[in-house]
């Protein structure tokens, strides 16, 4: 299965704190933080409320 590498860009610190749960729940805690997941759609669907805070490649 593919693997994306997410990387926190942006602050949480003005996001709601459902938006600040689900970077939590990625595992990220700070600017420019990455790390390697599973493409699946739960991963996707997480990648998609906070996108706007993400960087997302594919590997």
């Amino acid at each position: 299965m593919a693997q994306l590498k997410i990387t926190l860009v942006k602050s949480t610190i003005s996001q709601t704190p459902y938006q600040k749960s689900v970077v939590k729940a990625l595992g990220l805690k700070k600017i420019r933080q990455s790390v390697v997941l599973e493409d699946t759609p739960q991963t996707r669907g997480a990648i998609f409320k906070v996108s706007h805070l993400l960087q997302v490649e594919e590997l």
